[in-house]
């Protein structure tokens, strides 16, 4: 797996690339290398919250579907429905927060490390 985290430090240029030349050299290779980039969502675009809010509201519109509860004619379930609904939605937000405050609190961290290591001078150690 060092290939796919060196493939990752470098972006989604890298990986573009690196399903270019997978197609060059034969074609199934490139498209295991696609298929891994959209299973694993390393090509995501946007916010996923996003897409899922769009696709709900897309739900609604059009009547229903997937995404929506018709009603089961018991007022106070449906209320408790509708907040547990509401209150995972909240801490489905709240935890993409904390794993946004994790990442930048990394990101932090490494690039400390290596402004620290540069103003000493040292050779700078890979991770």
């Amino acid at each position: 797996m060092q290939l796919v985290a060196t493939l990752d430090e470098y972006g989604k240029p890298a990986w573009i690339t690196a399903t270019i030349v997978g197609f060059l050299l034969w074609w199934p290779v490139g498209l295991s290398v696609l298929a891994y980039l959209i299973w694993s969502g390393r090509m995501g675009c946007g916010n996923r919250m996003a897409w899922r809010d769009y696709f709900n509201s897309e739900v609604q519109r059009f009547g229903g579907g997937v995404g929506t509860f018709s009603s089961t004619g018991n007022r106070a379930f449906d209320a408790y429905r509708q907040e547990t609904l509401k209150r995972l939605e909240e801490e489905a937000s709240e935890f993409q927060a904390f794993l946004q405050r994790l990442r930048h609190a990394k990101d932090k961290a490494e690039f400390d490390q290596f402004m620290a290591e540069r103003r000493s001078g040292g050779a700078p150690t890979t991770v």
